[in-house]
């Protein structure tokens, strides 16, 4: 009796490359800037760091003790997380007497923040 091989219905069943396309994009996307945005992606992807980034987007600006009570969490660690998106190029700080306010570093951040904010909105919808 011969076996019935399954291929998972989301794969491709046949080989089939389309050849200009692959070298197009092979030349366009490199390692460094493709390892440099999911390092940002990495970044985003803390529960925490997400609600800094949220709040920040929502504001504008915020002292180092307003984003710690927002996450309920310690000066100390939320210092952490916001030296780690300064670091990443999300967020920068300024510092004002004895007072540090940390803001995104650029429209483009809190353009993505909006984005991923609507994406959610429209995965939940399409479950219900």
């Amino acid at each position: 009796m011969a076996e019935s091989k399954q291929t998972a219905p989301d794969v491709c069943e046949v080989t089939c490359v389309d050849r200009e396309k692959v070298d197009r994009i092979r030349e366009s996307v490199n390692d460094r800037d493709t390892e440099q945005m999911a390092n940002m992606f990495k970044g985003l992807a803390d529960k925490n760091r997400m609600k800094i980034v949220q709040a920040l987007a929502m504001e504008g600006e915020l002292c180092v003790c307003d984003a710690a009570n927002i996450l309920e969490a310690s000066i100390a660690s939320t210092s952490h997380h916001l030296r780690y998106l300064r670091k990443l190029g999300l967020a920068k700080y300024r510092k004002e007497g004895k007072l540090v306010y940390y803001s995104l570093d650029d429209s483009h951040i809190q353009k993505i923040t909006e984005l991923a904010a609507v994406h959610q909105q429209e995965i939940i919808e399409r479950k219900n």
